[in-house]
């Protein structure tokens, strides 16, 4: 049992201090923090103030509209992220089943049309390692949910986690065969608006029929359904019901099979793709390492 008498336990500052210092740090902002760890701003102030006095020096430089750490508050904050990390996997383990279980949340499209297809590898190769898979479109706060690594849509660029590039969120035209000889072929993307579009609100729609030179400007205005994922407008695009815009890498098999038909090479791109991503910290925790190493390896081949 450790000695909690010990010089080094003795001279630590309070653990609340410690834990508002990281939150501020995270978020480079005493507002968002005290949000955060339910306080007050004020509260959130005095804590840091009370840790300043501890280390003997400034740990953040107050700006009119911003903050930023001092030298000695960016010495700080990677240990302190770091313990936290630790302590959250040993208060995990704790509980009972950590190791043996990965959290992962991602959002629906990519879980069904590519998770799903490949994650029984990862599986055969872990089995003692316990997957649970979380879909949801919203972002998430790793300090707070007891998730493990996520899936996400956008530049990549996230304060805090780390981000590996998965795929590229490009952007296409798809119908079934059926649909398309309803008009007599599907000859040029003007005749895409002879169709009903699924969810003509996309603002990919707009920047595709832009890119193609097409004037599309009445599309928002017209009734349509919005599905709120790819993956469900992809089988209403299957079922004959419309022409979607979908990514063309999470429907190869679709594809493949003629189940829909990519009329035009043309593809949009707003710059977005598909992330792995996890808090900085952790990215040396093993049954981390592990699944980044596998998703990696398995998007290259």
């Amino acid at each position: 049992m450790p000695d909690l008498s010990s010089p080094q336990v003795s001279q630590l500052p309070p653990l609340q201090a410690i834990r508002v210092f990281e939150a501020v740090a995270r978020h480079l902002s005493f507002t968002k923090a005290a949000v955060e760890l339910a306080m007050t701003q004020a509260a959130v102030s005095y804590q840091i103030k009370v840790l300043e006095e501890r280390v003997g020096a400034p740990l953040f430089l107050r700006r009119p509209r911003q903050i930023e750490l001092t030298e000695a508050g960016q010495r700080l904050a990677p240990a302190v992220s770091e313990a936290f990390a630790i302590l959250s996997q040993a208060y995990a383990a704790a509980r009972g089943g950590a190791d043996g279980l990965l959290c992962v949340t991602t959002v629906l499209t990519f879980a069904s049309n590519w998770l799903a297809h490949h994650l029984g590898s990862f599986q055969m190769a872990h089995p003692a390692l316990a997957v649970r898979l979380e879909t949801s479109s919203r972002l998430t706060d790793f300090a707070r949910e007891d998730v493990d690594l996520a899936i996400r849509s956008g530049s990549g660029k996230w304060p805090g986690l780390e981000a590996h590039k998965l795929l590229d969120a490009d952007f296409t035209p798809m119908l079934s065969p059926k649909l398309a000889a309803s008009i007599g072929g599907v000859k040029e993307p003007a005749d895409l608006l002879r169709l009903p579009i699924l969810d003509p609100g996309d603002v990919w729609w707009t920047q595709w029929f832009e890119t193609a030179g097409v004037d599309a400007h009445d599309l928002a205005k017209r009734p349509g359904s919005s599905m709120g994922a790819q993956a469900y407008e992809a089988n209403a695009a299957i079922a004959g019901h419309g022409v979607a815009i979908l990514t063309r890498a999470l429907f190869k098999a679709e594809l493949a099979d003629s189940r829909l038909i990519q009329p035009f090479d043309l593809v949009g791109d707003d710059g977005h793709a598909y992330w792995l991503v996890y808090p900085e910290a952790r990215r040396n925790v093993p049954k981390i390492r592990a699944f980044r190493d596998w998703l990696l390896a398995e998007i290259a081949c």
